[in-house]
């Protein structure tokens, strides 16, 4: 593994699209900073595969909707393998019901992780980023937020939220030299996903193109483009990765 130098931090790493994006950017040469919530056995897993390959890695616990919580996981980063570079915010959770069901906690707990965590984690590493003229920051956002979804009302707002920011903060930074883009997933192999019904599986297979579903490492591939010098002209963009589900 040929190292960059440069330290990438993935929110939601111990898991799914998180998980695969931590192990393509360490096979990219970064070092990778693996947050995790809850699961510290998990993320311990991902960092100690990237270490196997040669690569370093550090699992961060913090709950990103917390601002000090992140203040902290950025301490803890920049100690152990320096500023972030590389910022992924891809942490997020779902609290699926129809509208007129949904709980206030429900709307408020889907709201704070998938959207204010990522201004939470944004907002505290891109000072630095500025400093040195230099960062990638990608936002997963999803293809709901794009085309709606029945019964994820509070998900769907939250990851639309993600796209306005997106293209706000791309504009507030690009000539610092640091990029930010939105990578919307479409039915992606997950966790999450695992809990659909299998005639809902069906459902939404018949409107992909490509008659698949999709894998983490679809996403993590695309990811590691945008946060290479290869894509330092591509900003304020939300590219889909979905086979084909939601092409105009």
């Amino acid at each position: 593994m040929s190292e960059t130098g440069r330290v990438a931090l993935v929110t939601g790493a111990s898991r799914g699209i998180g998980r695969a994006i931590a192990l393509r950017l360490a096979a990219s040469g970064h070092a990778v900073a693996v947050n995790y919530a809850r699961s510290s056995e998990a993320a311990q897993a991902v960092v100690e595969r990237i270490q196997a390959a040669g690569g370093r890695a550090q699992a961060v616990r913090a709950d990103v909707s917390s601002p000090e919580e992140v203040a902290k996981m950025l301490e803890t980063v920049q100690r152990e393998l320096g500023d972030v570079d590389i910022l992924v915010n891809n942490a997020g959770v779902i609290r699926d019901t129809l509208l007129l069901r949904m709980k206030d906690e429900d709307w408020n707990r889907v709201v704070e992780i998938n959207l204010d965590g990522v201004f939470n984690c944004t907002r505290a590493c891109l000072r630095a980023m500025m400093k040195r003229r230099w960062g990638r920051i990608v936002n997963i956002t999803s293809v709901v937020a794009l085309v709606g979804s029945p019964g994820q009302a509070n998900y769907c707002a939250a990851k639309a939220g993600i796209l306005g920011f997106t293209k706000a903060v791309a504009r507030e930074v690009a000539s610092r030299g640091i990029t930010v883009n939105a990578v919307a997933p479409g039915l992606i192999e997950t966790d999450m996903t695992g809990q659909m019904s299998a005639k809902r599986r069906d459902q939404v297979l018949q409107g992909i193109p490509m008659g698949r579903i999709g894998t983490g490492e679809d996403v993590a591939a695309l990811v590691d483009f945008l946060v290479s010098e290869a894509a330092g002209y591509i900003t304020g963009q939300t590219i889909a990765v979905d086979g084909g589900m939601t092409m105009l």
